[in-house]
């Protein structure tokens, strides 16, 4: 069964959101439609980072979605989410499912197609590419990667992959064009004034072009 579902794959970002509440606008792309969340803050306490993230995973509950902790295996266990999402500097995949169990989604962010196949044989159940276009709400990214490991990977790939990364309303279509289905937008979302409105009209974009 396919865990990660089509279209917008939500993140929260306090600097993106600025003093917006993180609770609100994450509800917002809820009621937009949004089925997964990955609940990612840098900054944070791991004290506050629980709190938030318990309130989230009962919020997303409500709401019958996916929820997906950022880096930290303890928080997602501590707050029973549904999975965790690494990095490459992260613990390897098959630890974090000895402590996860088969049961929960494991992702990782790749940047290139070596670490993709790589992420695949390791036991992933989905991947990040990006950065596709330049990006400031991550620090010390690494330089956008363009479009040709998205087109290995729509080719070849045969588990889901969300592309990440710089995506706005404005370059959106060239990633529709290609055949991606799975799309991460963070500040274009979260530091609208109108989080379901903004969600809304790009969330009806991208099934407007699955229905072609």
């Amino acid at each position: 069964m396919n865990k990660i579902p089509l279209g917008i794959y939500g993140i929260t970002d306090s600097k993106s959101g600025k003093d917006k509440n993180i609770l609100q606008y994450t509800e917002e792309l809820l009621q937009s439609g949004v089925k997964i969340i990955q609940y990612r803050e840098k900054k944070k306490s791991m004290k506050e980072k629980y709190q938030e993230a318990l309130l989230l995973k009962k919020l997303v509950d409500r709401y019958n979605g996916i929820f997906i902790i950022n880096d930290h295996v303890d928080l997602a266990i501590l707050v029973d989410a549904h999975g965790v999402h690494i990095g490459q500097d992260d613990l390897p995949i098959s630890f974090i499912r000895s402590l996860l169990g088969e049961n929960k989604i494991i992702g990782l962010s790749t940047h290139s197609i070596e670490e993709g196949k790589k992420a695949i044989s390791d036991g992933a159940d989905y991947i990040g590419i990006g950065p596709i276009f330049s990006t400031e709400t991550k620090e010390d990214v690494i330089s956008p990667i363009g479009m040709e490991y998205l087109k290995y990977a729509i080719e070849n790939f045969k588990i889901p992959f969300v592309a990440i990364g710089g995506i706005k309303e404005k370059n959106i279509e060239s990633l529709l064009d290609l055949g991606v289905k799975r799309i991460a937008l963070v500040s274009e979302l979260v530091g609208d004034k109108n989080t379901y409105e903004k969600t809304l009209k790009i969330k009806n974009l991208i099934e407007k072009k699955y229905r072609r």
